[in-house]
């Protein structure tokens, strides 16, 4: 959604609330705006419109998980629709570019699997792996919500950027995959997408811990 549609959205839940008898506040529904922020409006209003014709649990107010749970799936379900994603901008995007997901998770999890260029030229005999160990990692990112590093885009095999800037061009601009706002806020919210790995003597670092123990004591 986008802050214009928060009045809407308000209203929304308002209304909802009122069905089922039940008060409403600042404090709901800036949590309920949190957790339904990246859906479509029309999308909230479908989930809510289900929980409320459910035979078992529209006899309650709904809750934020049980829609999140109706707009979001399983972990399992949304693991394989975002393998899907990803087998689908293999075909029709390739090694050769980089590309953006809209969903940050997809990002870490392909950087685990060994990145963009390595994941579009696996085998097929071991693709049934490779999905296998992307759906892991990405369930277990999706299980920490927002709190884990990720590349801000997945590098394909091209020349670097300086090759494009020694001869006046800019480099190529990454394929979008999904939700272009979406994957628009992966990108300014994304980093290296992985631990930093410096090499040090063993004495530097023996002394340093040596003087923050000093430091601490």
């Amino acid at each position: 959604m986008k802050r214009s549609d928060f009045a809407e959205f308000s209203q929304l839940l308002t209304d909802v609330m009122a069905y089922y008898g039940k008060d409403t506040s600042k404090f709901m529904i800036g949590l309920w705006w949190q957790a339904c922020e990246n859906f479509d409006l029309s999308q909230v209003k479908k989930a809510l419109n289900t929980h409320a014709m459910d035979a078992e649990r529209g006899a309650f107010a709904p809750k934020v998980s049980d829609v999140v749970r109706a707009l979001q799936g399983t972990k399992t379900e949304r693991s394989a629709v975002a393998w899907g994603k990803v087998l689908n901008a293999i075909g029709a995007i390739g090694a050769y570019q980089d590309v953006i997901f809209d969903d940050a998770a997809i990002h870490a999890a392909i950087a685990d699997c060994g990145g963009w260029i390595k994941v579009c030229r696996g085998d097929m005999d071991e693709l049934g792996y490779l999905q296998h160990r992307f759906c892991q990692s990405y369930k277990a990112y999706i299980e920490r919500g927002g709190d884990f590093d990720y590349p801000r885009q997945l590098s394909g095999d091209r020349s670097p950027d300086s090759e494009f800037q020694k001869r006046g061009l800019p480099p190529p601009t990454p394929a979008i995959v999904g939700n272009p706002a979406l994957a628009a806020r992966v990108l300014a919210q994304g980093g290296t997408g992985g631990a930093e790995i410096t090499f040090r003597p063993l004495q530097e670092v023996l002394a340093l811990s040596a003087q923050r123990s000093q430091e601490a004591a």
